[in-house]
């Protein structure tokens, strides 16, 4: 297949008002989206999310251009998470959503995401069509007189998404007695999540929710934890909560103000799922990145885990194909596919709040029984992408490496999607023996790939 130049692992990403985060190309990925989906289902909507980013003004704009100028609806929702939008493009029963946001990225990136009718990310192959009709000439020629479309907004998307999340949250349950902080990152879910816990009866100290266009993500948020966990333990919560600016993932820290591995959320949902029976095929999918210490874990509850390339739509993809219907990846993904159609960081907030409840206990107590193993990451800048499999010294020092961890660690090796880069992991017990490998394996890649 031929290579992808705009979509990487999530999407079009990129500094706001350069290429391919321009109005020009929004522009015409607005067009190209309306031929691809306009005609495949009996409704012309196209809906538009998108962050609290000042960008998002101007890109959402062009989009709505681009759907209108091939006879389609163009339907703005305003700010709403990742997860809200594909959840309005199904209840609408739209061809098509788009969600405007460069999910962790700072406020000078942007990005743009599809989704299908159903919801579900768009897989390698519409991506490439999408790209493909780009170039085509054919995308000029558009309707005209009355067939042309219209843009409208809609008011009630955020309450709607409100709505849908409460009732994923067990009916004989409330959140009374719990007192949570949430840290929105001055992102999508500003509103939404605070709004949730507190009609589901928690007592809610809101932070990071101030958006002004230029502050999303800025020290705060998921990839910022630290406020969140100061926050904690200064108000004596019972846990704590960090999403990303699109809100499609969560960090947890517990009373204690500790932050839990995103695979002790991945082993702990699916344990609870298992004991109710209703872990679909006793199965997890993650990533290659997650720890050995959850595929271990799982093992010894009699669950296995089946891993994929990086990026949660991949894990979405496999699921949907085999039936699995939880996986997710470590960095706080999680996917009930019960519920929704991608990663939301509020709705597995909801579902591990109900572990809690359920089982009377408290979040520093949730990840006992769960082994993570230490993990070493190294990004290598190289010259020249060769097939390792077809470098002699690469082999011979990732076998003997290998063989010395045993079935008590792990290596991978694979190369950056968008940067001249190597990525290393490694995983074992001893910390100092796995990052002095990792060292070993940088010092010969750049010896035989060329230092970048």
């Amino acid at each position: 297949m031929k290579k992808r130049r705009l979509f990487g692992t999530d999407g079009v990403r990129g500094l706001a008002n350069q290429a391919p985060m321009d109005p020009e190309t929004a522009l015409g990925l607005g067009r190209a989206l309306a031929r691809v989906f306009l005609g495949r289902n009996r409704h012309h909507r196209i809906v538009i999310g998108k962050d609290t980013r000042r960008s998002g003004y101007m890109i959402e704009n062009a989009l709505s251009s681009g759907i209108c100028s091939m006879g389609g609806e163009a339907i703005f929702l305003g700010p709403l998470p990742t997860p809200g939008t594909a959840f309005i493009t199904q209840a609408m029963r739209a061809a098509a959503g788009v969600m405007i946001s460069a999910s962790h990225n700072p406020y000078y990136d942007n990005g743009i995401k599809f989704f299908d009718y159903q919801g579900y990310k768009l897989p390698d192959e519409i991506e490439m069509e999408i790209e493909s009709l780009l170039e085509s000439e054919d995308l000029k020629k558009g309707p005209t007189h009355e067939q042309v479309g219209k843009a409208y907004r809609v008011e009630d998307a955020t309450g709607r998404y409100i709505e849908y999340l409460k009732t994923t949250f067990p009916k004989d349950l409330t959140l009374e007695g719990f007192k949570i902080v949430v840290d929105c990152a001055h992102g999508a879910a500003y509103h939404v999540a605070p709004t949730v816990f507190e009609e589901l009866g928690a007592e809610v100290v809101a932070i990071g929710v101030e958006p002004n266009g230029l502050n999303i993500n800025a020290q705060s948020g998921a990839l910022y934890p630290e406020a969140l966990q100061e926050k904690v333990k200064a108000e004596g919560a019972d846990l704590g909560i960090a999403l990303d600016g699109d809100a499609d993932r969560l960090v947890l820290v517990d009373e204690r103000g500790e932050i839990l591995h995103g695979d002790v959320l991945l082993a702990l949902c699916a344990r609870d799922l298992q004991e109710r029976g209703n872990l679909a095929q006793n199965t997890v999918v993650a990533t290659v990145m997650s720890n050995l210490g959850l595929e271990l874990s799982l093992q010894d509850w009699g669950i296995r885990l089946h891993r994929v390339q990086v990026g949660d739509r991949y894990v979405i993809e496999a699921m949907r194909q085999q039936r699995f219907n939880f996986g997710g990846e470590q960095s706080g993904h999680l996917i009930f596919s019960d519920y929704s159609t991608t990663g939301d960081g509020i709705l597995a907030a909801l579902q591990l709040m109900s572990i809690l409840k359920r089982k009377k206990t408290v979040l520093s107590r949730f990840s006992e029984g769960v082994r993570i193993f230490p993990q070493v990451l190294l990004n290598v800048r190289i010259q020249e992408r060769r097939d390792l499999q077809q470098v002699p010294e690469m082999q011979r020092l990732q076998a003997g490496i290998q063989k010395s961890l045993g079935e008590k660690g792990r290596l991978l090796l694979r190369y950056s999607g968008t940067e001249p880069l190597l990525r290393i992991m490694l995983e074992g017990e001893d910390k100092t023996k796995i990052e002095a490998y990792a060292q070993d394996l940088k010092t010969e890649a750049e010896k035989v790939l060329g230092r970048g």
